[in-house]
Formats: C-alpha cells, structure tokens, sequence
C-alpha cells in the first residue's frame, strides 16, 4: 500500500495546529501486522502515524493502571 501524503485526519490537524511533530521513528513489522494497519487505515480514514499515536496513549494508560 502507498501512504498517501496528503491524507490529514482530524486528529493530524488538531496535533499540527497545537504542536509540531518533529520526530521520527523506523519500525520493521511482519505482513500481518502490516496488513493489520492498511485495514485499520482504510476503516478509521486515519494516518499509521494517528493509529501509531493511539496504540502509545493506549499503552501508557494501561501501563499506569498497572502502576497504581
């Protein structure tokens, strides 16, 4: 799957008006979880970035539940 460029989600949108993203970060996944992503891609109209995002804010909440 080509990544389209010029598809900016609401989230893209509200994250670059508030804050710049600068940072970026290579990550090697198997077909699957490639697979994975296109799909979650085409059914939420959001980037891999925004999806990416999510699956850390997720991450982290959990992990302070742990925590807690």
């Amino acid at each position: 799957m080509l990544y389209n460029r010029n598809r900016v989600s609401k989230e893209s949108k509200k994250r670059k008006e508030s804050e710049q993203v600068q940072n970026v970060i290579s990550l090697r996944i198997n077909d699957d979880e490639k697979r994975t992503l296109e799909k979650l891609t085409k059914a939420t109209s959001k980037s891999i970035s925004d999806i990416m995002r999510e699956a850390i804010d997720m991450w982290k909440s959990k992990q302070r539940k742990l925590c807690m």
